[in-house]
Parts: structure tokens; C-alpha cells; sequence
């Protein structure tokens, strides 16, 4: 697991230096054997690698990896952009399973976040949040976004967008069948990850009101 750890660390963290290892194995490769067809997989191999590392990275740590936590040291924004925005170099400092800490670093493109997504987000600087590594090679990190105490804030708050769209349409027109409903319905899907006192009461007073329509 260790070595296996430390290719895809590589493969995620070295985009360029991986190509040219696959243009030496794979050209080192059709001479020996004399099969020059062999050199047609260095370019897909080279595309999948940049595309597909990462995740295929955040997968694996996250799959056989043991839980801890870490806390970003450093976040130097770089002039370098991907999608109109600029990329940004960390430093992190990871908690090993004995409790001591070793020190790490990633990129707005070589972070390992799971879950699998394209949004890149990564906690602030000097803020606990859970990763997962394989033991021995703790360097390679896959950070667990949603566990962060940033993306249970984020994800509270887009739970929140649809009860504050039902909301505005039932204040709107409060008779309205399909209004009600539909508050309701966002407010279960809430409460469904987070328990909150008001919102089950809410509830209630609603489905009461759903009732007395029907009459």
C-alpha cells in the first residue's frame, strides 16, 4: 500500500516529470522488443495521468486509508490560473497515528479531496481539518472536505437555499398547495443531516395547514 501510495503521490504531483518517464519506459520499451506501436500510449496515458491522478489518488487514500487530522502551515497564491482563477501552493502539517506531525505540501492541482468533485476546496490556514493517509507514507494526503468544520458550514448553507426559496413562495401566496409541499420537503431534507428544533416544528404548523385545505 505504501509503494502504491507513493506512485500515485507522484503521478498527482508530478504531471510533467510523469510524462517523460512514460516517454523513456514506453520508447525504452519498442526498442527492446521492437514494437514501435507501443509508443502510441504515452500520449493517452499522459491525458488520463493530468485528468485522472488526482481523483483516482483522492479514491484510493480515502478507500484503504486510516483517518487523522492536518492544518495547512502556508497558502501562497501563484500567478499561475486554472479556470480564470489563480492557483494557489500549500504547506500542511499532518498528524501521524503516534501523534507527531510531518510536513506535506499540495496544489490547487494536485490536492486529493474527497468527496469526488470538481470543486476545489481547501480548508483556511491554521484550521484542524480530517484527512485520511496510508500509514508509513503519511506525505500523501486526501483531504475529507465535508467533515472540515468549513464544508459542514458550506453544506448547511446549501441546504438552506431551498427552504429560503419555498419560503418566499409560501409567504407569497400561503394557500398555495404546491408552496406548502414544497416547504416541507426542504425542510425534511434538512433535517434529514441536521436536526433543528424550529424547522420540525415548522413542519407541523404546515402540515396542519396542507390539512385544513384539504377540508
Amino acid at each position: 500500500m505504501i509503494i502504491l501510495s507513493k506512485i500515485l503521490y507522484f503521478l498527482s504531483h508530478h504531471g510533467f516529470s510523469s510524462v517523460l518517464i512514460f516517454i523513456l519506459f514506453f520508447g525504452l520499451l519498442s526498442i527492446v522488443t521492437k514494437k514501435f506501436w507501443l509508443l502510441i500510449f504515452i500520449i493517452p496515458l499522459s491525458i488520463a495521468n493530468g485528468l485522472a491522478s488526482q481523483f483516482l489518488n483522492a479514491w484510493f487514500l480515502n478507500t484503504y486509508g486510516v483517518q487523522s487530522t492536518a492544518i495547512v502551515t502556508s497558502d501562497i497564491e501563484t500567478n499561475s490560473t486554472l479556470n480564470n482563477k489563480y492557483i494557489h501552493e500549500y504547506e500542511a502539517i499532518v498528524k501521524k497515528q503516534n501523534g507527531q506531525y510531518v510536513e506535506t505540501n499540495f496544489s490547487t492541482m494536485s490536492a486529493a479531496i474527497y468527496p469526488i468533485e470538481n470543486a476545489i476546496k481547501i480548508p483556511d490556514a491554521d484550521q484542524e481539518f480530517p484527512v485520511k493517509f496510508i500509514p508509513g507514507y503519511e506525505k500523501n494526503i486526501v483531504i475529507l472536505y465535508q467533515q472540515s468544520d468549513e464544508g459542514k458550514k458550506l453544506q448547511q448553507y446549501k441546504l438552506q437555499e431551498p427552504i429560503n426559496s419555498a419560503k418566499i413562495k409560501y409567504e407569497a401566496d400561503p394557500t398555495n398547495k404546491e408552496f406548502i409541499e414544497e416547504y416541507i420537503s426542504a425542510l425534511e431534507d434538512y433535517l434529514k443531516l441536521h436536526d433543528n428544533v424550529e424547522y420540525r416544528t415548522k413542519i407541523n404548523h404546515l402540515k396542519k395547514e396542507a390539512q385544513a385545505l384539504k377540508k
